[in-house]
């Protein structure tokens, strides 16, 4: 495989080389008639170094550097050049030469798009660790205000994160649960489901939802927030269920039932 990307330049440096010649040539025959030699005599022997010093004088001129090629032309040339020594080695190496190279190339993008298609976007997973409140306590109300004024402005993300906070705040104030510091939502779907064992389900989602937005980089929707509210409003009016030992008693029905 050959890239001649500097082809063109390479072609227009052909005749700046031959004027450089001429000059050269002009140059050396100034030089012998500034000696004071005449045809008839031997010709005269310039020394290495100013023949040199000659040579760069006259090459310095502008008139050889007009058509030179500017500096993004040259970092170009060098790219393809470099570029060309590359698939060449890789085309020299592979079984098959140009064409074998041609079929790796293809089966490794082909086996990329296999994988991006069946694994899709990465993601980031939320932190197993990260807690659910911030360092300065609220009550459910004010939680629960939070969460609403974040929704009359469209900010689902917040009004789903407010909302979630109310219903453990409430739980907790209504000591279903523990007060603990540093719990995560997590924890406190799986501890409240133990007592609210009719919406385990929708507690672990909520707290899924949760953790999607605040540290899974997902954004929630109106419906989000909506089903989140409404598991809030649920468990207000839902009777935990407690264990009952009186002897010769069922457990109650009604248990984890709204009120």
């Amino acid at each position: 495989m050959s890239l001649t990307g500097g082809a063109l330049t390479a072609a227009a440096s052909s005749g700046a080389a031959e004027t450089v010649v001429r000059g050269l040539l002009r140059a050396a025959d100034t030089t012998v008639r500034a000696a004071g030699g005449s045809g008839d005599e031997p010709p005269v022997t310039i020394p290495r170094d100013p023949a040199r010093d000659a040579a760069r004088r006259e090459l310095s001129k502008r008139m050889y550097h007009e058509n030179d090629p500017g500096l993004f032309q040259r970092a170009l040339n060098a790219f393809w050049h470099w570029l060309d020594r590359l698939l060449n080695s890789a085309a020299s190496a592979t079984p098959g030469g140009t064409v074998g190279l041609i079929v790796v190339v293809l089966f490794v993008v082909a086996v990329l798009a296999a994988l991006w298609w069946r694994l899709g976007t990465p993601r980031r997973q939320p932190g197993s660790a990260a807690v659910l409140f911030d360092d300065r306590p609220r009550s459910a109300a004010e939680h629960r205000a939070a969460s609403e004024a974040h929704a009359a402005q469209g900010h689902w993300n917040q009004a789903v994160q407010e909302r979630m906070r109310a219903i453990v705040r409430s739980l907790e104030e209504r000591t279903l649960l523990d007060a603990r510091p540093g719990r995560t939502a997590d924890e406190a779907a799986h501890e409240a489901g133990r007592t609210l064992p009719a919406h385990t389900d929708r507690l672990r989602a909520a707290a899924r939802e949760f953790d999607d937005v605040t540290y899974g980089g997902r954004t929630a929707g109106e419906q989000s927030y909506l089903r989140i509210a409404e598991l809030d409003r649920d468990l207000e009016r839902t009777r935990p269920a407690l264990a009952h030992s009186t002897a010769g008693t069922a457990p109650s029905t009604d248990q984890g039932a709204a009120e």
